[in-house]
């Protein structure tokens, strides 16, 4: 089947085949990335929304919770959830936030910034495995294509 074909069919033109239709293939996508995930980092107990919480952290340091959910791609009771768990683990901290008392400010705990200072290659690791059918070229495209689509 042509390409041209297979796009045609996603915009509602011809006959519905589900292996054609852009969710059908991100969740494909996002399943073999998932189980890529659990084998890389699985051993440190950590989920791919918590995995994002340290990341961030790491990345941009101390924030709001309110704006880390945001940093993150997470709701409300998500990022309150994930923060629970890992301010339970040592992982994160928090206290109140320096420029408005009433919220309280997440960061990273010597512990947090640690593990993830070591995942940070095994998450490289990760990444380049899902993407390893992929030329580099394609690499790029392909995340160029996602962030239009987010």
């Amino acid at each position: 089947m042509s390409t041209t074909a297979s796009a045609a069919r996603g915009q509602g033109q011809g006959p519905y085949i589900l292996d054609d239709q852009i969710g059908f293939i991100l969740r494909q996508v996002s399943q073999r990335h998932a189980a890529i995930f659990s084998s890389g980092i699985g051993e440190q107990d950590l989920t791919a929304t918590q995995w994002a919480v340290l990341a961030k952290l790491l990345e941009r340091g101390p924030c709001s919770q309110n704006r880390l959910g945001r940093r993150t791609a997470m709701d409300a009771a998500t990022i309150k959830g994930v923060v629970d768990r890992l301010g339970k683990r040592g992982l994160i901290e928090t206290r109140p936030d320096p420029e408005d008392g009433r919220r309280l400010e997440v960061a990273l705990s010597p512990a947090g910034q640690a593990l993830a200072e070591r995942i940070l290659p095994l998450a490289h690791r990760i990444t380049a495995e899902t993407l390893a059918p992929l030329t580099e070229a394609e690499r790029t495209a392909l995340i160029d294509l996602l962030r239009k689509l987010s």
